[in-house]
């Protein structure tokens, strides 16, 4: 081998253990990242589903009777008048 290549042997031998590490880490990050990526996009797979199911959904109409309120004026002032005859003037 010449002296280069055994220089350059040194060198990634000295340095084996930094890259290695190095190495270590750029792939945790890597899967840190895809997997953040990966649970954005279920998450908008799922909204997107939920969102669709409730669009196409049928719509349950409620009806409300407000008679009772309309008539709540004529019976109070009924339950007066009767009040108003039931007791005596002074």
């Amino acid at each position: 081998m010449s002296q280069e290549k055994v220089d350059k042997y040194k060198a990634e031998k000295a340095n084996r253990k930094k890259n290695i590490k190095k190495q270590k880490l750029q792939n945790a990050l890597h899967k840190c990242v895809i997997g953040v990526i990966g649970l954005a996009l279920i998450g908008w797979i799922g909204y997107s589903a939920y969102n669709t199911y409730q669009t196409n959904r049928p719509v349950d109409e409620i009806q409300i009777d407000y008679s009772a309120v309309d008539e709540l004026p004529q019976e109070l002032s009924q339950a007066r008048e009767a009040e108003a005859a039931e007791t005596p003037a002074e």
